[in-house]
């Protein structure tokens, strides 16, 4: 039987648990035996960014580069978790065109939610430059699971969830 890696492309806005859900779900397909790299928008910005700031044109270049890495990875047999904001259509567009099994996952999560884990401090500033306050964020429109994350689940259950969709299996 012949391996077919993924890209999952775990995307929401910042404080919805993508970094949380995507370490546990790298760590389930590692047990399982899948070599998996983990992709967070964060680190990959410190590599890809230099010189990039958070204004729309650069996070959309920054947004291309790491469709095109996970797709370049995944064509060498590596299933990859990339976590990022992922704020426009275009790019998981291109993303669904050009990356085979690539597989979208969007982390919902209220404003109210948001605001109250804001770990990073970007609400409680509610700057210009915050994807969702003021920068608009295409959400994604047909993303091929949508996890409600506002509390009503643990991250194992969240992670269970994405199981059964993405695999089609329970534990």
């Amino acid at each position: 039987m012949e391996k077919k890696n993924r890209v999952y492309w775990l995307t929401g806005l910042s404080g919805a648990g993508k970094t949380t859900l995507g370490r546990l779900w790298r760590d389930e397909l590692s047990a399982r035996g899948e070599t998996v790299v983990f992709l967070d928008g964060d680190e990959m910005r410190s590599v890809f960014g230099s010189g990039l700031g958070f204004n729309e044109a650069d996070r959309r270049k920054l947004a291309e580069s790491y469709g095109r890495l996970c797709g370049l990875l995944a064509s060498q047999g590596v299933t990859v978790v990339c976590c990022t904001i992922s704020m426009f259509h275009s790019v998981r567009a291109w993303n669904r065109e050009n990356i085979q099994g690539y597989y979208e996952v969007y982390i919902a999560a209220s404003m109210d939610t948001l605001r109250r884990r804001d770990q990073k401090g970007l609400y409680s500033r509610n700057a210009d430059n915050v994807a969702g306050v003021g920068l608009q964020v295409e959400l994604p429109d047909a993303p091929d699971l949508v996890l409600d994350n506002n509390g009503q689940k643990t991250p194992a259950e969240q992670i269970a969830v994405l199981r059964r969709a993405a695999l089609g299996e329970d534990e």
